[in-house]
């Protein structure tokens, strides 16, 4: 039970002790040539205080919690051979678990943020674990075309998962900073590239962009706002989708959909927020206002239902957006993990 809690008060305390080491403004910042480039957020500059930290961790020892984790299956297993039969002239999203994602693109296999490992952790034996296994395994994935990253924390960047497709993904996307952190994991500096906020790239039947979110970086205490965050757009001739990675709530969303929208789908971070660390994730009620202010049409949650990683129960994420969605009037679909989403036809809502 200690060592349960302890593991919420080292999840916020690394978030807080990461934002207390970040830099003042700017993406990077300004600083002597002999001094390491840190990388910063345009609005908000979140720094905690000491008794902020104090509070983290008086809360992971004294807090009472309930409704921690699921009593039910979350996840339907995804067949290779379900994806083998999808037609390679069609758009298809899968949830595979937290804010990993399958897409099966033009008869491309493109996957986001992979997270395989049973932990978001940098040990095998302690962190947060997950409630069940992905909904496919890395064994059973399909040759991989394009693996897009939108920044290094444990529950994104999964040192396991990078390894195995280090041998077996064509292309990686990544922010500044995170390629020289996968080179350590086994993949060739031919098959990266690097993004910075607003870079786009072509390909035959999409374009990219790697787009700003309000967030921070680091695997340590000491590499803190190193590497650069952010968001994917993903522009398809027939659809237009949004990754959010993870955010706190900021203007950059109504940026990106004045410059690109509007979105048939957002996927939006909904899930691991806290009034201890309100500047980098998003409450349920902020992940709709984004959906809107990205002139959204269907909203789909990720970064929950997975992990436990804050102090509210598992489920109130996704019960909490689908009650903000409905007062709003925005469309929500909530697929299941393994479900097969067809992105070329009309997606019916749930909260409909």
């Amino acid at each position: 039970m200690i060592f349960n809690r302890l593991r919420i008060g080292c999840f916020g305390l690394s978030i807080l002790i990461t934002q207390a080491c970040a830099a003042n403004a700017g993406k990077p910042t300004e600083q002597p040539e002999e001094e390491t480039v840190r990388f910063a957020n345009t609005e908000q500059d979140h720094r905690p205080s000491f008794s902020t930290i104090l509070t983290i961790f008086k809360r992971a020892m004294f807090e009472k919690r309930s409704n921690i984790k699921p009593d039910v299956a979350l996840v339907q297993a995804l067949e290779k051979e379900a994806l083998a039969a999808l037609d390679d002239e069609g758009l298809y999203l899968i949830k595979l678990g937290h804010s990993s994602l399958l897409l099966k693109v033009y008869g491309e296999y493109w996957l986001i943020d992979p997270v395989f490992g049973e932990r978001a952790s940098p040990v095998s034996f302690a962190g947060p674990k997950r409630f069940e296994p992905p909904a496919i395994s890395l064994q059973d994935l399909p040759a991989i075309d394009k693996v897009f990253l939108s920044h290094n924390h444990y529950d994104h960047l999964d040192k396991g998962s990078i390894e195995f497709l280090a041998r077996r993904a064509a292309l990686f996307l990544v922010p500044l900073g995170v390629d020289q952190q996968i080179m350590d994991m086994g993949v060739p500096a031919q098959r990266i590239q690097t993004f910075n906020w607003w870079d786009e790239q072509p390909f035959a039947k999409a374009k990219v962009v790697f787009t700003p979110t309000q967030h921070f970086s680091g695997r340590t205490p000491w590499d803190s706002n190193e590497t650069l965050w952010g968001s994917w757009t993903l522009l398809f001739a027939e659809v237009k989708v949004f990754f959010s990675g993870d955010s706190g709530y900021f203007g950059g969303f109504k940026e990106i959909g004045e410059k690109y929208g509007p979105f048939d789908i957002t996927l939006m971070e909904n899930g691991a927020y806290d009034k201890n660390w309100p500047a980098v994730h998003m409450f349920p009620e902020q992940t709709v206002q984004a959906h809107i202010d990205l002139q959204g049409k269907v909203l789909i949650p990720i970064h929950n239902s997975t992990f436990d990683l804050a102090f509210h129960p598992w489920d109130e994420p996704l019960n909490e957006v689908r009650r903000i969605s409905q007062q709003k009037g925005v469309s929500l679909r909530l697929p299941a993990f393994g479900e097969i989403v067809d992105l070329r036809k009309p997606i019916i809502a749930d909260n409909q």
